[in-house]
C-alpha cells in the first residue's frame, strides 16, 4: 500500500470524518472518498481551492515571509480542514464531535 493510501485510511478511521478530497489547485479531483453518485466531493473540489488561494494570498499580504500551512473552517454543521501543498490540496470534512453526556 502506498503512503498516500495509508494516510487516507488512517484519516478515514476517525469517527467524525465524513469525507476526504484530494484535488489540484484547479479543483480537479485526484482522489475522493465521496461516492460517484454524490456531488458533495465535486462541490468541495470546486469551491475550496479558491478559498484556500485567497487565504494563502492574505497571509502573504500580511507578512511576505509567511505562508499558509493549514486552514480550518468551522461551521454549525461540520468542519473543513485544508492542508495545502504546492500542487495539491488535502481536504477533510468532519462532522460535529459528539459531546459527552453527564450522568444526572
Amino acid at each position: 500500500m502506498s503512503e498516500i493510501e495509508e494516510t487516507i485510511n488512517r484519516i478515514k478511521t476517525h469517527k467524525s470524518v465524513q469525507g476526504i478530497v484530494i484535488c489540484n489547485n484547479d479543483g480537479q479531483i485526484i482522489r475522493s472518498t465521496y461516492g460517484t453518485e454524490s456531488k458533495e466531493g465535486e462541490n468541495i473540489a470546486r469551491t475550496i481551492p479558491t478559498l484556500a488561494a485567497k487565504a494563502k494570498s492574505t497571509v502573504r499580504d500580511l507578512d511576505p515571509q509567511n505562508e499558509l500551512t493549514f486552514l480550518r473552517i468551522k461551521s454549525k454543521n461540520n468542519e473543513i480542514m485544508v492542508a495545502p501543498d504546492k500542487e495539491f490540496l488535502l481536504i477533510v470534512v468532519q462532522g460535529p464531535k459528539e459531546e459527552k453526556k453527564e450522568d444526572e
